[in-house]
C-alpha cells in the first residue's frame, strides 16, 4: 500500500473548505475587502492577498521568484540595513536587486533615524522597488539593542516621525510591519497602526505575538482583528498560518485584508497555491513527494546561479531539510544535506532520498 504525503491538504481540508463557503453561501472564499479580485497597495495592484514576509536568510531573490511562481501576490526583501545603504555597503545594495518575474516586489528597510531612512528609501525607489516596508517587528537581540526592529514599538512618537518622513521622501507606497507590542504589559498595536495610517502608510502588517515572545507560544489574532477595526488602510494577519485551515481561519477570525506568511512558507511554497485556489473556490493541489524532490534542486541550481555555488550550497544545506520536513527518514537525511558542499552532491543525496522513500512507498 502506498502512503501517500499531502500535508494538511487532502480530503479532511476540502470537506473544511466545502463547509465553510456552504455555511458563508458562497461558491469561493473571499476576504472581506477583496473587490473584483484584485487588491492594492497604493496603487499597487496585488493578484492575490498572500504576501511572502521579509525572512533574513530565507526570502532572497531565488526564493522570492519561486514563491511568486506559486501565487504569491507580493514578495517582501530581507530586511535592508538604511546605514548601509548610504555607507555604499556592497553586500547592502546587493540585497536590492530585484527580478522582474517576482514582482510587484517590496524592499523592507530597517533603521531608526528618520531622516536616514528617507534618504534610504530614496535609493530603494531608485533601484525599481514597487513599495518600501519598514521593519518594526524583528525581535533580535542586535537590532533591538540598536533601538531599531520591535523596539520601536515603545516609541511611538519616533515611529510616527519615521513613517511620515519616510512616506514624504518617495513617491510609491510605504508600508509597515509590526507586533502585537513590546510585551504583554505593552500591546500598543492599535496605536501604532493609527498612527503608522495617520502618517499616510498604504498598509500595515500585524504580527500576533509581542516582541518578549520572540516566536514562542501561540500568535494573538485577536490583536489583529482589533488593528483592523481601528484602521481602514488594508492589514495583512501574520503568525501561525502553517496550513489552508490556518489561513482561512486567519481571515474569519480577523476580517485582516490579507495573509503574511513567514515560516510557514518556508520549504513550502505551495501554501501559496492551496491558499490561493481555497480562495478562489478551485480544487486545493496536492503536494508529491517528488514534487518536493525535484523543487530541491530547482531552488538550488537557481541559488547557484545567483550566488555562487560554494554560498548556495551552504544555504541549500537548511532549504533542503525544510522541504523535507514531516517526511520518513527526514531527520537522517537533513544531516546528510548538512554535509554537501557541491550542487552535485546536493543531488546524490536527493536521488538517495528519492529511492529510500519509494522503498518505503511514499508518494
Amino acid at each position: 500500500m502506498c502512503i501517500p504525503f499531502c500535508g494538511d491538504v487532502g480530503y479532511e481540508v476540502r470537506v473544511f473548505v466545502k463547509i465553510y463557503l456552504m455555511r458563508a453561501g458562497r461558491k469561493s472564499f473571499r476576504p472581506c475587502f477583496y473587490p473584483g479580485d484584485i487588491m492594492r497597495i497604493g496603487n499597487i495592484k496585488l493578484d492575490a492577498p498572500l504576501v511572502l514576509a521579509p525572512m533574513a536568510g530565507i526570502s532572497d531573490l531565488p526564493y522570492r521568484v519561486i514563491c511568486r511562481q506559486f501565487g504569491c501576490g507580493l514578495t517582501v526583501s530581507e530586511m535592508v540595513s538604511a546605514k548601509g545603504l548610504l555607507y555604499n555597503n556592497e553586500k547592502t545594495f546587493a540585497m536590492l536587486q530585484i527580478d522582474p518575474a517576482e514582482r510587484p516586489t517590496a524592499i523592507q528597510l530597517f533603521g531608526s533615524v528618520p531622516e536616514e531612512l528617507a534618504e534610504a528609501a530614496k535609493i530603494v525607489e531608485d533601484r525599481g522597488a514597487d513599495i518600501i516596508d519598514f521593519n518594526m517587528g524583528c525581535p533580535v537581540p542586535k537590532v533591538v539593542n540598536n533601538g531599531e526592529g520591535s523596539a520601536l514599538m515603545k516609541t511611538p512618537e519616533l515611529s510616527g516621525k519615521i513613517l511620515a518622513t519616510m512616506v514624504k521622501a518617495v513617491k510609491i507606497p510605504v508600508t509597515v510591519k509590526f507586533r502585537a507590542g513590546w510585551d504583554e504589559e505593552h500591546r500598543n498595536a492599535e496605536e501604532i497602526a493609527r498612527i503608522a495610517e495617520d502618517a499616510g502608510v498604504a498598509a500595515v502588517a500585524v504580527h500576533g505575538r509581542t516582541r518578549n515572545q520572540f516566536y514562542m507560544g501561540n500568535a494573538d489574532w485577536s490583536i489583529i482583528r482589533q488593528v483592523k477595526e481601528a484602521v481602514s488602510i488594508p492589514v495583512f494577519g501574520n503568525g501561525d498560518v502553517f496550513s489552508v485551515k490556518d489561513g482561512l481561519r486567519m481571515f474569519e477570525e480577523t476580517r485582516c485584508d490579507g495573509l503574511m506568511l513567514a515560516r510557514g512558507a518556508y520549504g513550502n511554497p505551495w501554501l501559496f497555491a492551496q491558499l490561493r485556489a481555497a480562495l478562489e473556490g478551485k480544487e486545493i493541489p496536492v503536494v508529491t513527494v517528488e514534487e518536493k524532490l525535484l523543487q530541491i534542486m530547482k531552488h538550488a541550481r537557481a541559488l547557484v546561479d545567483f550566488k555562487g555555488e560554494p554560498v548556495a550550497i551552504r544555504e541549500m544545506r537548511s532549504h533542503a531539510s525544510a522541504y523535507i520536513k514531516g517526511l520518513p527518514g527526514a531527520s537522517g537525511y537533513r544531516e546528510k544535506f548538512h554535509k554537501a558542499e557541491t550542487l552535485e552532491e546536493l543531488g546524490e543525496i536527493v536521488d538517495r532520498y528519492r529511492e529510500f522513500l519509494k522503498g518505503m512507498q511514499v508518494q
